[in-house]
């Protein structure tokens, strides 16, 4: 009777491994075909936001010119650069701060890297520099 039992438990474990065997080859068939389906869409959203990106590109060349607020969020400020530029239109600290809405300290403060102008005064300093001298003088009055 041990010999029968034996072999009907060798006999058992025999199909419980075939039978494993077939449920992990199809695990892994399932596995592999996952893997190959994520590399695809990996693939594919890589180049939708290449071409996101180019498009991005080309809808900002294609807009009209940037008004003088979206100039000033891009305009860099120089201490040396502004205080050349009040030198040149041959203004006092005084009269700079009125063309820009300022104090005379506040563009002592800038010319001497002590303070930086907020970005709300970025236009006004845009603004300042795309005049000349004449046009200066007649925006500060008699």
């Amino acid at each position: 009777m041990a010999n029968i039992a034996s072999a009907l438990k060798d006999e058992i474990a025999r199909i419980a491994r075939k039978e494993i065997r077939a449920e992990t080859a199809r695990l892994q068939k399932a596995s592999a075909q996952h893997r190959s389906d994520i590399a695809a869409l990996k693939r594919r959203l890589s180049a939708l936001e290449k071409e996101a990106v180019r498009l991005d590109k080309q809808v900002v060349k294609r807009t009209a010119a940037p008004t003088a607020a979206e100039d000033a969020s891009r305009v860099r400020f120089s201490a040396k650069g502004f205080a050349t530029l009040r030198q040149k239109l041959g203004l006092s600290a005084a009269q700079m701060g009125t063309l820009v809405g300022v104090s005379a300290q506040t563009i002592y403060n800038w010319e001497a890297e002590k303070s930086s102008p907020r970005q709300s005064q970025m236009p006004a300093i845009v603004a300042v520099r795309g005049i000349g001298k004449r046009e200066a003088m007649e925006r500060l009055g008699p």
